[in-house]
């Protein structure tokens, strides 16, 4: 007889390998709840934020002077203690978790002055931590086979169709030069195409762009890479961008098409 594999064996074959960057949209969909989680070491309470999730070994940021830095490197290889609660969306009870674990190594933070990084290494991972990090990753990777997927079709944007995608109708580029507004009239998961006013750059294919998008559920920032650009005869200029994968803007564009298929007329 065969024994069944629980939920959290299955995340760790597929996932275990896998580390997650602690964006603000990570830690709002992981539920983690930032103003419960510290480090314990020896008599020494560390409020600190996590940094990067994995199922053995995670990332946490402090506020720590110079000082305080030399002081805690005579505890790496030593014993620590993690406290942090989490409040998955769903529940209506945090999760809360105090885990063993072994503090790796600990340095300063790269152009971060006072802001110390711990590198723990977890003795035992709970198995509802290990199911809230597998569920996280594994809606990561339905994003992306949709990433895909959404970027074959363009949506154009008129009020109507903003106010399927819940678009305030707000965009900017951020450069050296500071924040220029910009008119989106054509996106997907994958391409971005906007209209600036005369005067305006015509950028070179291959330019980096910070576009900024104002959503009602997120404020997204995404680079991406200019792929064309030219002046209208009017003078205003038309670029066409390509886009990296954002989760935000995937679950954004999912929800617009799974509204216009079950209800044509919405986007009309």
């Amino acid at each position: 007889m065969v024994a069944a594999v629980s939920g959290s064996e299955q995340y760790l074959t597929r996932f275990g390998s896998q580390s997650i960057s602690c964006s603000q949209y990570a830690l709002a969909k992981l539920g983690v709840d930032r103003s419960h989680c510290s480090l314990k070491i020896e008599d020494y309470m560390i409020l600190c934020v996590p940094f990067q999730f994995g199922f053995k070994r995670s990332l946490f940021l402090a506020s720590l002077s110079k000082q305080e830095l030399v002081f805690f490197q005579k505890y790496v290889n030593s014993i620590v203690n993690l406290s942090i609660s989490f409040l998955p969306p769903g529940r209506t009870e945090p999760l809360n978790f105090f885990i063993r674990a072994t503090l790796a190594t600990i340095g300063g933070m790269k152009d971060r002055e006072n802001v110390g990084l711990f590198v723990i290494d977890f003795k035992i991972t709970p198995n509802e931590l290990i199911n809230i990090l597998g569920s996280f990753l594994e809606t990561q990777a339905q994003l992306r086979f949709q990433f895909d997927d959404y970027g074959k079709t363009m949506i154009r944007i008129t009020p109507e169709t903003a106010k399927v995608m819940g678009y305030n109708m707000y965009a900017s580029i951020n450069e050296k030069a500071g924040e220029r507004r910009i008119q989106v009239v054509n996106l997907n998961s994958k391409t971005l195409e906007h209209l600036e006013a005369a005067g305006s750059p015509v950028r070179a294919p291959g330019t980096p762009v910070n576009f900024q998008l104002f959503f009602q559920k997120y404020r997204i920032s995404v680079t991406g890479t200019v792929q064309s650009a030219a002046q209208l005869p009017q003078g205003i200029v038309r670029t066409v961008s390509t886009l990296p994968f954002s989760p935000e803007l995937v679950e954004i564009i999912d929800n617009y098409w799974l509204i216009t298929r079950s209800n044509p007329q919405a986007a009309k």
